[in-house]
């Protein structure tokens, strides 16, 4: 039976979709399999990031830690992964109440994580707070409060977990982490700092622990955009079209199921370092290592053009 010529690339493109499809599952199954039975601790398991990572671990069989500032969350999270669940397929998760604010708490905190299951698989640092603010109008305090949920918590929780994974010789640590972690843009100041500082403890580590097999990972993302899709913009002046444009693009979000899949993806490869953004930001993040004065330049002239027309307001 001949076919005509004009249904070749139809058929074509029926075929690749029908290869892409199954090729997708069949990394799904792998990627749910390779978690089966882990014990994987997820900071801020309430977010949408969090939400999103316990659904996608417990439906792969991993022996869930979930964290979380808000009991009350917490328990709405298992009640979701448990109901429909099959008991013979996946395990109840263990709530932890975290609250990286509290650092007096994290001694306390870290003892109950490990006690859960006597050791620690995966453990996924999500938790992240923001600020957006002038450099002049933020307070000590909140700097500090800033640096202890991004930084200090982060770091202090996983001090506590490396001692179940060293005589093991085996783990994972992931921190996800913000692109700001590696490029600073303006009114992020104390959120940027705490972003680097946190980037350049998990790097610093990565190197020590790895001669005891364990994985350090980092996943550098655009801000998590767990919202509708905002109306159109008015198009802007020509003369600053350039740095409004680099402005929208370095804070495009990503949404929550996309990130959760890549953290997913990052776990079964254990890639040591993933950036999860659109082309514009990592554009800059290469121009602030090789032509830092045009970057510099291009978000002044954002800053100068969002004074002008607050004034102008």
């Amino acid at each position: 039976m001949v076919f005509p010529s004009v249904m070749v690339l139809p058929l074509l493109i029926v075929m690749a979709a029908g290869v892409y499809y199954i090729y997708n599952e069949l990394m799904q199954y792998m990627a749910k399999s390779l978690v089966r039975n882990k014990v994987v601790v997820i900071t801020d398991a309430v977010s949408g990031v969090g939400n999103e990572c316990a659904h996608l671990f417990h439906k792969g069989g991993a022996r869930l830690i979930l964290c979380g500032a808000n009991w009350d969350k917490l328990e709405s999270l298992y009640d979701s992964l448990t109901n429909d669940a099959d008991p013979s397929e996946t395990f109840a998760p263990k709530l932890v109440i975290l609250d990286f604010s509290d650092m007096e708490s994290m001694e306390d905190v870290t003892s109950e994580v490990v006690d859960c299951y006597g050791c620690v698989d995966v453990l996924i640092c999500n938790s992240s707070t923001k600020l957006k603010a002038p450099v002049q109008s933020v307070s000590l305090e909140l700097d500090r409060n800033i640096m202890d949920i991004n930084y200090f918590g982060p770091s202090t929780l996983t001090k506590g977990i490396l001692p179940t994974m060293i005589p093991r010789r085996s783990g994972q640590i992931i921190l996800v982490n913000s692109i700001q972690g590696r490029l600073a843009v303006p009114f992020r100041s104390s959120y940027a700092a705490s972003k680097h500082a946190v980037q350049a403890f998990f790097d610093s580590l990565r190197a020590e622990v790895e001669e005891y097999g364990i994985t350090v990972s980092t996943i550098s993302h655009t801000f998590i955009d767990a919202t509708a899709p905002p109306p159109p913009e008015e198009p802007a002046s020509k003369s600053n079209s350039l740095a409004a444009f680099v402005a929208r693009q370095l804070t495009h979000g990503i949404r929550p199921s996309i990130l959760a899949n890549e953290i997913m993806r990052t776990v079964n490869r254990k890639r040591k370092e993933v950036v999860l953004a659109h082309p514009i930001p990592r554009v800059a993040v290469y121009l602030r290592s090789f032509l830092p004065s045009f970057l510099f330049a291009v978000l002044g002239a954002g800053v100068k053009d969002s004074v002008l027309a607050e004034q102008m307001q």
